[in-house]
């Protein structure tokens, strides 16, 4: 590749033929053997899309997009011998995926794909050309190609002005935006997401027919929208994703919680901008993550105040209580999320945390026992780490000096929870007595009054710390007589 240049057909500035020229030194043992036998068997083949953007965006990485015009029968017949390994979970949509060398591709046959009005599945019709495919890109950025093998030269396919969008940091439709949607709709969730992972704005005929066509989505697969959301919700710049969704109107069909947190505010009654407010909450929140995204705690200070409309109620003196609206936000989220078809886990996960978020402002300045910081902790579980981190995010008022004295009583129940863990290894927490010899106390065999007496001694053990089995087993004795259980 020392002695490979970028065509002089495709008008590049310097930088861009540097980026591309340095890419195929990487690339080069792999994808041109392999545009060489694709051409060898009378096919094309070129890189494609995200590949080529990324580029120029100077983050490349493993996974490269190619396309041909071969079918997908041809295309396993080409790289059975070839490559590493293949696999054709995508063979419906035209893509096999290929690893080489440690390099995974996906190949996908020319194709145009659009939604019949009456569908929530995408029709695959496969195309001829080139041009034609990347006629049905979702965005110009990524409607840029490069034909491969590209040994002695490199041949930059742009036909609509990608590269210049990239520079205008701008996302844009390959033609009429209306007909894009039309396609495929997903495209508009597409925008709001790569404006959260890119921080690109949108053009305004792009935005306007989003706007226009927003009630289009609802033809889309949960899935597919979750998948979305969920790149979103995990970009870089996720305020710009998630306002373009409220903006576009796109969030009252995908994520209706949020554009209801832009509760009126009125000169009577005074309240934060809880709109406003969560997304300072999700931006503070991504600034305590320690590796990556966390997709828990990002959906969790998105959605963890969704209850105050349902809970808003008018007080005296011009004042707004929210009473419970953690609760009911709970049990919002975990609608939500489970009708966007995440994981259980997840949804379960993030309901908890929403649940919890408020319980450390029973705290006040310290007057938590030491069984009521057991309890904090019990209840967090795995979640512990999160939830302090969700806590400290939530904390969005301008005053500074009450925002100092908050940190700073956070910061005391972390030092009283380290100390009990460190005296009493309190992740570990389980009554001092197990089921067999609470069988053995009570006299009696395994049925409910076991986990009764369980719970009761899961309690002691919180609220008085290790008394040691002969007092645990006194305590169970007293217990049991109370309730008639022992004569």
């Amino acid at each position: 590749m020392e002695g490979a240049r970028v065509s002089d057909r495709t008008a590049l500035d310097s930088r861009a033929s540097l980026l591309l020229t340095d890419l195929f030194r990487r690339v080069a043992p792999v994808v041109d053997d392999l545009g060489g036998l694709f051409a060898a068997n009378g096919h094309e083949l070129a890189l494609v899309g995200g590949s080529v953007r990324d580029v120029f965006l100077g983050r490349t990485g493993n996974d490269l997009d190619l396309t041909t015009d071969a079918r997908p029968e041809r295309v396993l017949e080409i790289v059975r011998d070839w490559a590493d390994s293949v696999w054709t979970i995508g063979i419906d949509f035209g893509t096999i995926g290929v690893r080489k060398a440690g390099w995974m591709l996906e190949i996908t046959t020319y194709r145009s794909e659009s939604y019949d009005p009456k569908s929530r599945k995408p029709e695959v019709v496969y195309g001829e050309s080139l041009h034609e495919d990347l006629a049905r890109r979702d965005f110009a950025v990524n409607a840029m190609a490069v034909k491969l093998p590209a040994r002695d030269s490199i041949e930059l396919v742009d036909p609509y002005g990608g590269l210049a969008d990239l520079a205008a940091k701008v996302l844009r439709t390959p033609g009429p935006p209306e007909r894009s949607f039309d396609d495929d709709p997903l495209r508009m969730l597409r925008a709001a997401r790569f404006a959260s992972q890119l921080g690109f704005g949108v053009a305004p005929a792009t935005f306007a027919a989003m706007r226009d066509m927003a009630e289009r989505i609802e033809i889309v697969s949960a899935e597919r929208i979750q998948a979305e959301l969920d790149k979103l919700i995990c970009g870089r710049y996720p305020r710009e994703g998630l306002r373009l969704l409220v903006e576009s109107g796109l969030a009252a069909f995908v994520l209706p919680e949020l554009p209801r947190l832009r509760l009126e505010i009125d000169e009577h009654h005074r309240h934060k901008d809880v709109y406003e407010h969560t997304l300072i909450v999700l931006e503070q929140a991504i600034a305590l993550e320690e590796n990556g995204p966390d997709r828990v705690l990002r959906w969790a200070a998105l959605l963890h105040d969704i209850g105050k409309p349902k809970t808003r109620r008018y007080e005296a003196g011009g004042r707004v209580s929210f009473h419970h609206h953690e609760v009911v936000g709970a049990q919002l989220t975990k609608k939500r999320l489970a009708e966007l078809k995440f994981p259980k886990d997840v949804v379960t996960d993030t309901a908890r945390l929403v649940e919890l978020h408020l319980r450390f402002h029973g705290y006040g300045t310290g007057e938590w026992t030491d069984s009521a910081v057991r309890r904090y902790v019990r209840d967090a579980g795995h979640l512990l780490d999160r939830l302090h981190k969700l806590t400290r995010a939530d904390c969005t008022t301008r005053n500074k000096r009450k925002a100092q004295a908050l940190s700073r009583t956070y910061d005391h129940l972390e030092e009283r929870i380290a100390r009990l863990a460190e005296e009493e290894e309190l992740a570990k927490i389980r009554p001092e007595l197990d089921g067999n010899e609470i069988q053995e106390i009570l006299g009696v065999g395994p049925g409910p009054v076991i986990g009764r007496a369980y719970k009761f001694l899961l309690d002691i053990r919180l609220d008085r710390g290790i008394l040691g089995k002969e007092a645990a087993a006194a305590a169970l004795r007293d217990w049991a007589r109370e309730n008639g259980l022992l004569s």
